[in-house]
């Protein structure tokens, strides 16, 4: 056993069986062995690549969307540039860049950057050297004010409890030990994250279905829309899921951009669960207007990233031309992340709708 493996058996043996959401937060972010401790996750030798690293088009057209939600805020200097999860930096670095389009934009802006890994850290370090960040844990050491945050693939890897619906009611799926080997097990009682499966699938799923709630990401909703109410400002998230509530077993481990056994090697690979977009609207509505989600292609093509291609080609040879329409047939194609990943806002509101959405807020 790995020492990771080892700390988590450990924890077994001590307190009987763990949710697949406390293995996961171990999986991910032990503070020695976790996943993004001390992996590359990112990139062609990482696990997985992300949209600002297929493509500059992605950061620069956000990088625009926070321009003009700033201006639309009326151009508050200082205001927080938030992002949470930024990977290499890349999509900051991008962003910036094209934001400088709005005078006093850059000036403006506070870099604030929520990450735990130190590898990524020293590659985002490197990116924004032009815009020293500071660096955050978590949403609650970031300094008050306006703000704009963006959040792009971050709430899929929040933990995720995961339950099915038994004869008897639901049940939460728990991780146990079996020798040396972690495996699935039912919790025989009721849990309390149980509360946060949806009326709707609680009383209408049928037997054998299975739900998945994520505590994590409602409570960091709340956290971030309660912080639009206090001070003014906008987010922004991108991820892949679902707009309304299901069931299904969405839970999946990534290694080496192939699929992985999420029980087997722990800290090893990717963990990351289908967002339940739904449930992020519940959380931030009392406290902020919310739009979207949309599809991400949709988003895309609403703040112009067809037109942004075609600028891209004028001054590509033919290689780069391929590589230009590849990038935006995956970022916007429906077969690619076009329609898998969502985009939801969520803003002050006294703000006019943001670029990107219908006027009319979500009614999800």
């Amino acid at each position: 056993m790995s020492p990771l493996e080892q700390a988590i058996a450990r924890r077994i043996r001590l307190q009987g069986p763990i949710s697949i959401a406390a293995f996961m937060a171990e999986a991910l972010g032990h503070p020695e062995h976790g996943y993004y401790m001390q992996a590359e996750p990112l990139g062609a030798r990482g696990d997985f690549i992300t949209a600002p690293e297929i493509s500059q088009m992605f950061g620069e057209l956000i990088g625009l969307w926070c321009a003009e939600v700033w201006r639309l805020m009326g151009q508050p200097d200082p205001f927080q540039l938030i992002e949470l999860g930024p990977g290499h930096g890349t999509l900051m670095a991008d962003a910036l860049r094209a934001a400088k389009v709005l005078p006093g934009f850059g000036e403006a802006a506070r870099i604030q950057l929520v990450e735990t890994s130190p590898v990524l850290r020293e590659r985002q370090k490197a990116a924004l050297a032009q815009w020293p960040p500071a660096w955050h844990q978590g949403i609650d050491s970031l300094p008050e004010g306006p703000s704009i945050l963006v959040a792009n693939e971050f709430f899929d890897a929040l933990p995720a409890h995961q339950f099915e619906r038994r004869p008897e009611g639901w049940r939460e799926r728990m991780v146990a030990l079996d020798g040396e080997r972690f495996v699935l097990a039912v919790s025989p009682y009721p849990t309390p994250p149980e509360v946060l499966i949806p009326q709707r699938l609680r009383l209408g799923a049928p037997v054998g279905a299975v739900a998945e709630v994520s505590p994590s990401a409602v409570s960091t909703m709340r956290a971030i829309a309660e912080r639009i109410e206090a001070a003014g400002g906008a987010a922004l998230l991108v991820d892949y899921g679902h707009a309304g509530h299901r069931t299904g077993a969405t839970l999946q481990a990534v290694r080496r951009h192939q699929r992985h056994d999420f029980l087997e090697d722990p800290g090893t690979a990717d963990l990351t669960a289908h967002v339940d977009f739904a449930a992020l609207t519940n959380a931030a509505r009392p406290y902020a207007a919310v739009y979207g989600p949309v599809a991400q292609g949709d988003f895309l093509r609403g703040l112009g990233i067809e037109l942004r291609a075609r600028q891209l080609r004028k001054s590509a040879d033919g290689a780069q031309k391929a590589a230009i329409d590849a990038a935006t047939r995956r970022l916007i194609d429906p077969g690619e992340m076009g329609t898998l990943f969502k985009v939801l806002a969520v803003c002050d509101r006294g703000l006019a709708p943001p670029p990107g959405f219908d006027r009319a807020e979500s009614t999800q």
